[in-house]
């Protein structure tokens, strides 16, 4: 069971929620460590667990026509295993949740807590049966996004940063990535998810529509990247390799979009090569701001 707790949370995406919130906090100060920390933790583990682990479980039965399913992205849940997973994605998450939510009452920072209620709705809303966002298109893809930019803006919000029209940029361009990720993560599973009856922006656009509508999106991204605040134009260039890498499948099927499958794993390797990018361009921008 803990193996597959593992990996229905998946590890190779703990960072994408983690790091969001951390840098969110840490670049606007003014939280107690342990706070920091717990929140951290929360992004790391348990929210990507709740997340991924309710997908996991109501989406069993494409699950199985799914090749890809079964390792690193993704656990295939049991039948017999299904309540325990649903309960513990459930539950291991709420003890952070009540002391993360309590401290926004304490200080009286109720905005904080709204934009938590907002991101676990989504965490909960985009596999439940009865809700299943997963299955709208479009909703699909901007409730994904928002299980990424969520953290970050969670973490904004709790420290009291100041919204700049910039951050806002940042904000919004991150949100389109994170639009542009599920789509294109959407095309691979073209055959398996019509097979399970599930529908998605890929199963109602097609395979290669789907992938130009996400190579626009990384392009408008990145260019909003071109609005924040010096250094953070630099970011604009970091949309190229996930341009690049949506466009070597311009020319997919339906038939064959299996094969954007390859594209997916170079998308899950490249985000660690742009977050170290990132961190350094974040240590560039602190280090401005002081001078």
């Amino acid at each position: 069971m803990l193996s597959t707790l593992f990996r229905a949370s998946r590890p190779l995406s703990w960072v994408n929620t983690a790091y969001p919130f951390a840098a969110a906090v840490l670049l606007t100060g003014g939280l107690p460590w342990w706070l920091v920390v717990l929140g951290t933790v929360f992004f790391l583990v348990p929210y990507n667990l709740a997340m991924y682990g309710i997908n996991d479980v109501f989406d069993y039965e494409s699950d199985l026509r799914n090749p890809r399913k079964g390792g690193v992205e993704g656990a295939v849940v049991g039948r017999s295993e299904r309540r325990t997973v649903l309960l513990a994605s459930c539950l291991v998450p709420a003890p952070f949740v009540a002391v993360l939510a309590g401290y926004g009452i304490a200080t009286g920072n109720p905005a904080s807590v709204a934009v938590l209620a907002v991101s676990l709705f989504a965490v909960v809303a985009y596999s439940w049966a009865g809700l299943r966002f997963k299955e709208r298109p479009f909703l699909d893809a901007a409730t994904s996004a928002t299980h990424f930019v969520s953290p970050a803006a969670y973490g904004l919000v709790l420290a009291g940063a100041d919204l700049t029209p910039g951050l806002w940029a940042v904000l919004a361009g991150f949100f389109l990535w994170g639009m542009a990720s599920q789509m294109f993560g959407a095309v691979q599973d073209v055959v398996p998810d019509r097979e399970g009856g599930l529908a998605s922006v890929a199963t109602v656009l097609g395979a290669r529509p789907t992938v130009w509508l996400a190579a626009a999106l990384y392009a408008v991204a990145g260019l909003l990247m071109l609005a924040t605040q010096w250094p953070g134009q630099f970011a604009a260039l970091l949309a190229v390799p996930y341009l690049v890498n949506a466009l070597r499948f311009r020319a997919v099927t339906d038939e064959d979009s299996g094969c954007a499958h390859a594209g997916w794993r170079t998308f899950l390797w490249l985000n660690y090569a742009t977050g170290f990018l990132v961190t350094l361009l974040l240590i560039w921008w602190a280090r401005v701001q002081v001078l």
